[in-house]
């Protein structure tokens, strides 16, 4: 029989073990930061982006086969994703931007790519996103690109027509709505708040549960959310996390109409990365208005086994009836396919605008 005297010996030498362990940990962790700004200056010195999707992804399947399942892979990753983040911003101080404020899923996608230790900066409009990459403010942005239910994001598809910037990263984000107000119950809303394509991801079960209710777009989830804590007529729908930050409680959760909602990001800065083997390459097509132009500028690419992974049209501004292609293609632009398809595809069009190689993001299951 274990007395309380044993158990408090026991304990106290299995935390003393455990300070042992940490001290350790930080012991390297130290030694890693060491490493990491070598590696800093010599990318400054050859005029590098501290960013390197690649070898960053390298990193994490390393980590995750040593691990052979003993700690849990998503918690491992986690971890080491914030060691990476806090590495590469010792480095260079990084500052991306997001759809803001905090909360959005904009933010979300933003730290799961790039961790917390940049500073992340948010802003009310997809298009300051680029902008301020373009102009320097910022290092990286991240913008939604399109979800698997509502389809693509006008205003990124067109802020990789007006914008001079370049695609280098993908994230994948599960996307779980919440409606949310001051009280927590149902019959006290009077309206509800969210970002247009939420509301859109959620317009039957509005309909089913909250008929005749009117919604209003606004700018974010999250400035819905905010929105919602000053109005008790109010609710919003929003991450789960919202609810928490803006001192709301959850009314429902989970309210999206279709189970697997999914949006993917892209991340924005000024250069590519290099190949890993696993990369999508993003093209912009404008095409002459004439029969089958769309087939014959992409046969090169089927000619060669390139597979689309995307196309996507939208019509040019201010000129009726005239439309620009979005593309995706498997592989990166210095694989010797990809670069020959892409150059016969730009013999074959008005014009072609390379968005930007980068390695495959990782749909990941909500």
């Amino acid at each position: 029989m274990t007395t309380e005297t044993d158990l408090s010996k026991r304990l106290r030498e299995l935390r003393a073990r455990i300070d042992a362990v940490d001290g350790e940990i930080v012991r390297l962790l130290k030694e890693r930061l060491d490493v990491a700004l070598e590696i800093g200056r010599a990318k400054a010195e050859a005029g590098q982006d501290p960013l390197d999707p690649a070898r960053e992804q390298e990193v994490i399947r390393n980590i995750l086969s040593r691990n052979g399942g003993a700690f849990p892979a998503e918690s491992l990753k986690a971890v080491f994703t914030e060691i990476i983040s806090a590495c590469r911003n010792a480095q260079r101080p990084e500052r991306v931007g997001y759809l803001g404020p905090e909360g959005t899923f904009s933010h979300l996608a933003a730290t799961r790519f790039f961790g917390h230790a940049p500073e992340l900066l948010p802003v009310p409009e997809i298009t300051e996103v680029f902008d301020g990459v373009a102009r320097g403010r910022m290092d990286h942005g991240v913008v939604p690109i399109e979800n698997s239910v509502e389809g693509s994001v006008a205003q990124t598809l067109d802020g990789l027509v007006e914008f001079d910037v370049k695609v280098c990263g993908e994230v994948f984000l599960p996307v779980s709505h919440a409606l949310m107000n001051r009280s927590g119950r149902l019959e006290d809303i009077r309206r509800v708040l969210s970002h247009a394509q939420s509301l859109a991801q959620c317009r039957m079960w509005l309909r089913r549960n909250l008929p005749g209710i009117p919604v209003e777009a606004v700018g974010s989830t999250a400035q819905a959310a905010a929105r919602a804590a000053e109005d008790p007529g109010a609710a919003a729908i929003a991450a789960p996390a919202a609810a928490e930050r803006f001192g709301l409680r959850i009314v429902a959760e989970g309210i999206e109409d279709y189970a697997g909602n999914t949006t993917r990001f892209l991340v924005l800065g000024r250069n590519c990365p290099g190949p890993t083997g696993n990369d999508k390459t993003s093209l912009l097509l404008s095409l002459e208005n004439r029969p089958g132009a769309l087939y014959r500028t992409l046969k090169p690419l089927a000619d060669r086994s390139i597979n689309l992974t995307k196309i996507q049209s939208r019509p040019v501004k201010n000129e009726p009836w005239r439309y620009l292609f979005f593309v995706d293609l498997a592989g990166h632009l210095s694989d010797p396919d990809i670069r020959d398809g892409v150059a016969a595809v730009e013999e074959g069009c008005a014009s072609l605008k390379w968005l930007g190689s980068y390695p495959a993001g990782e749909p990941l299951a909500a």
